[in-house]
């Protein structure tokens, strides 16, 4: 496959973001990754971390072209973020491929906007729970892994967009440990995109949100850290808890506690959960929020 006038239109992404962000502090206020023209305007597709609440985005080409750029929309759920340049990338628009025939051994290509790419093969797709209370039903997952793997374009064998990388990770397996990219399918994003490019986010209600970082561990969802000003901060959730339950519900794992949390009514419903604590347990009401109400938005132009 020759990929080369693919790659040309993979750019790169840097943000500048305000110190006073709510995600300065974990994301930090310079971010550099990638992107892919999807749109022959200049439309790019990221992922959205690289882009939240950023005041200043520009992007580069493969000849060194740098163009201001829009930060548009970061849709929570997938993690997709999109950028609108400001001025004429002259670049052509990615096609997108169908995610859901990709199979695990097929061969892709990583590749940033830098120009490096990584020729690697597909070795699982399943679900995916972040501990940024995050979750995917089926991420993609390849290796040997991309080591500029944020905004990634995954390119398949037919020269199409599967997806934009989102995270390292180590996989293990026969006692061997490798390096993997955990990718979010491209086919979560036509469903949406109308309403990214519209409204700036989904037309739907949000997800009710805790601020909460958590792990699982041997089944148990243990609490790593509380984000400052959360609602799982506010209702005193400490690091080192162990949730247990979910309105009289036992949790059996982090993805299921996603779903529980979820399911629970709507941003701003009240979640009382129990907890295990040095041992003892106890009961704690969480106030669930909107995270986007927390986060600097976007202008739409």
């Amino acid at each position: 496959m020759n990929i080369d006038p693919i790659l040309k239109s993979i750019v790169g992404v840097r943000s500048l973001v305000p110190e006073d962000a709510f995600t300065a502090t974990t994301l930090g206020t310079h971010r550099e990754g990638s992107g892919v023209v999807i749109r022959d305007d200049g439309l790019v597709l990221t992922i959205g971390y690289l882009i939240t609440e950023a005041e200043e985005v520009w992007l580069t080409s493969h000849d060194g072209r740098v163009v201001p750029a829009h930060a548009l929309a970061y849709d929570q759920e997938t993690g997709f973020g999109l950028v609108q340049a400001l001025a004429p990338l002259g670049l052509a628009a990615v096609e997108f491929g169908d995610a859901a025939q990709a199979r695990a051994g097929d061969a892709v290509v990583l590749a940033d906007g830098i120009g490096q790419s990584v020729q690697a093969n597909i070795v699982t797709k399943q679900e995916f729970a972040g501990y940024w209370e995050y979750l995917l039903d089926e991420a993609i997952f390849i290796t040997p892994a991309h080591s500029s793997w944020g905004g990634a374009a995954l390119i398949g064998e037919d020269g199409k967009l599967l997806g934009i990388g989102s995270l390292r990770l180590q996989m293990s397996q026969d006692g061997q440990t490798a390096d993997i990219n955990m990718v979010v399918p491209i086919n979560l994003l036509p469903p949406i995109l109308e309403d990214l490019l519209t409204l700036g986010q989904v037309n739907k209600p949000p997800r009710p949100w805790l601020g909460a970082f958590s792990a699982e561990s041997n089944g148990r969802v243990v609490v790593m850290s509380v984000a400052e000003g959360g609602p799982a901060a506010q209702a005193g959730l400490r690091r080192g808890d162990i949730i247990s339950d979910v309105r009289d519900e036992e949790v059996d794992s982090l993805a299921d506690f996603y779903r529980k949390l979820w399911s629970s009514g709507p941003a701003g419903t009240s979640v009382p959960m129990r907890i295990v604590r040095d041992g003892r347990e106890t009961w704690l009401r969480l106030k669930s929020a909107d995270r986007g109400s927390f986060l600097k938005k976007p202008q739409l132009q």
